[in-house]
């Protein structure tokens, strides 16, 4: 059957994939073509973003942002623009209206075509905090184990799968709600979740949504089937965290996700101290009663669970508000010492936590994150994050969250690169289920091998390690997660619409576009970027600066007249980030000006520099024989 179709002068051809228009014939990709094709069957109608996503990727689960790129890129392909569009139209709130006319090539109005079966890449977005509180969670455990124990309402049987009853084989846990008066027990809360996903996730057999996944269903606006249906699980936990003091109550159910049908709920009151001395047992009978397949490894790693002194914990929980506190600070003018301020008191409070209990390990993972600040590195830390680390794992070596920060820790602040290797490979030896953990190997193959081909995809063992990791978490978007380096298939209009829909107000976003739009030599664009990021961030002086260069000399004209501004502010404060100076001296072409704040981006061991052989905003500086000199200095191979 033919499936033609032409839509106004375009000729639309689903069983090649191929869009053509006066002799000229471009490729889309099989997905976005299905997209073209499900707007051209009702063509005039608005059609929802769900009916959309249900019937071009009707098995999976993958975000808005992926229909959005599929838009933008079909928007490319035929020169339509979003604000005035000739082709595809966008109805606020709903969906997409397919308005230029269409025809079957038999001259019939009315189009018909089969969907076109490809193989999909799925794109969602992650969180950057993981913080594991194992010991916390297994309170919860607690909860199915003992019920499990009485068999409570038949969830045995359920859980085994007898022919009246649905069997469980793939669990989310959605984020516990805090109930406590005290919002820095959101803290704890989020330390149970931790903690029972990363126990769960310990059995190979049995699939447990990664936490970057579900911590965006905090507050799930969504009815359950259709959560369930979008992460792909049978089972779904949910439930409340109420703490005061030394006592603390645990509301949780278990529903089976896709017919929304509870199975069991129940809720404990519990003295910490007492609780906590039964987790060992408790995780051992959650894991016999779920009836998958354990190794004798994994049962061994389950029965070692151990009790935590509630004041280590409280301390922890103190930590982590304040860790968060001093991220919220970054990149913002003025608020340095404050940023500082917060440090000193989450290390002080790390401190507390092991005084209290020197074998509570995420306490030690933790100073890792005293050390890893995006606009500068605090190196003083870093002796104490090392021992740290180290010293959590020599209480368990086994310890992914561990080897995972060292890793890091090796690759950025000491150019380990060898080292680092080492520390990913074990993480994904240990957990060779962790999504997480195979993205950010791929992330350090790119960085070390430079990153993606022409077509902006990932090379070699990189494209192998992101495959697997969106494939064992096909409900988060791994291949966005690296946008910031694919380059080869990235639309600036693409990235810019997507950022006006979704975080028009972010300012670093904003500032990543400017970078962008600058590589791209779109100087304009560029300067608006930059004016609306420095603004958020309070760095209105430079805002000033490249308002009055635009009106008098052009929009490159400003951006040097900023970098002139940088340098001057960056002689008397500490305060000012290597980052948007080294990467607008290189689109700008000034090469002895990049290289100079490289160098100090190398002193400081910013972030910025391990991605030397990946961010093509180092393409001017290539050529100049520093580049490869300051290869070697950081020790990636040439």
């Amino acid at each position: 059957m033919n499936n033609d179709f032409r839509a106004g002068p375009w000729l639309i051809q689903p069983s090649l994939n191929t869009i053509s228009q006066n002799g000229t014939s471009t490729r889309l990709e099989p997905k976005v073509m299905e997209v073209l094709v499900c707007l051209s069957r009702r063509a005039g109608e608005a059609i929802p973003k769900e009916e959309l996503l249900q019937t071009v990727w009707p098995d999976t689960f993958v975000s808005d942002d992926v229909l959005k790129r599929s838009i933008s890129e079909l928007r490319r392909v035929f020169e339509d623009d979003a604000r005035q569009s000739r082709i595809i139209e966008t109805i606020p709130k709903r969906g997409y209206r397919l308005v230029a006319p269409v025809e079957r090539v038999n001259g019939s109005a009315q189009v018909t075509s089969s969907p076109v079966s490809v193989e999909t890449r799925m794109f969602h977005r992650r969180s950057a905090w993981t913080f594991v509180a194992v010991s916390v969670g297994c309170l919860l455990l607690l909860a199915f184990g003992f019920m499990l124990s009485l068999d409570g309402g038949g969830l045995r049987d359920r859980l085994l799968g007898n022919k009246e009853n649905p069997s469980i084989h793939s669990i989310a846990v959605l984020p516990l709600q805090n109930l406590s008066d005290d919002p820095k027990q959101e803290y704890f809360a989020e330390g149970v979740t931790d903690a029972l996903i990363t126990d769960l996730a310990q059995i190979s057999a049995l699939k447990v949504v990664s936490r970057t996944t579900v911590m965006r269903y905090g507050r799930p606006d969504k009815p359950l089937p259709q959560i369930a249906r979008e992460l792909n699980v049978d089972g779904i936990v949910e439930g409340t965290v109420q703490r005061s003091g030394d006592r603390f109550r645990i509301t949780a159910q278990l529903i089976y996700g896709p017919a929304d049908r509870h199975l069991w709920a129940n809720s404990f009151e519990r003295d910490v101290k007492n609780v906590l001395a039964l987790q060992s047992t408790v995780a051992s009978e959650i894991a016999n009663e779920i009836q998958v397949k354990i190794t004798p490894a994994e049962r061994a790693k389950l029965a070692n669970l151990r009790p935590v002194s509630p004041k280590a914990l409280d301390a922890y929980v103190e930590a982590r508000f304040h860790l968060d506190q001093a991220v919220q600070f970054e990149y913002y003018n003025g608020k340095q010492q404050a940023l500082k301020e917060e440090l000193r008191k989450a290390v002080s409070y790390l401190d507390r936590a092991i005084q209290e209990d020197p074998n509570y390990i995420p306490a030690y993972v933790a100073y890792f994150n005293t050390v890893d600040f995006a606009n500068t590195p605090h190196l003083a830390f870093l002796p104490r994050a090392k021992a740290a680390l180290a010293q959590a794992l020599e209480l368990d070596e086994s310890n992914v969250d561990a080897h995972l920060a060292l890793a890091r820790l090796l690759m950025q602040f000491e150019y380990d690169w060898a080292g680092a290797e080492r520390e990913y490979k074990r993480a994904i030896q240990l957990n060779p289920n962790s999504a997480d953990t195979h993205f950010q190997y791929a992330d350090f193959l790119n960085i070390v091998e430079g990153g993606s081909n022409s077509e902006g995809d990932d090379t070699g063992d990189a494209r192998r390690e992101r495959e697997l990791a969106q494939a064992l978490d096909p409900a988060h978007d791994y291949y966005a997660d690296a946008g910031m380096q694919r380059v080869g298939r990235r639309n600036l209009e693409q990235e810019r619409e997507a950022l006006e829909e979704q975080a028009p107000k972010d300012p670093f976003a904003l500032a990543v576009l400017g970078k962008d739009y600058a590589i791209a030599g779109r100087y304009k664009e560029s300067v608006e970027m930059w004016e609306r990021s420095l603004t958020l961030y309070g760095w209105h002086g430079f805002v000033s600066v490249l308002k009055r260069a635009d009106a008098r000399g052009g929009p490159k004209y400003a951006l040097e007249e900023w970098m002139r501004a940088g340098e001057a502010y960056a002689r008397t404060h500490d305060d000012w980030s290597v980052v948007p100076m080294a990467f607008t001296y290189s689109s700008l072409g000034n090469r002895d000006r990049a290289f100079a704040w490289l160098n100090k981006a190398v002193e400081q061991r910013n972030w910025c520099i391990i991605y030397l052989k990946y961010d093509n905003v180092w393409d001017p500086l290539r050529p100049d024989p520093r580049f490869n000199e300051l290869l070697r200095r950081v020790g990636l191979p040439q």
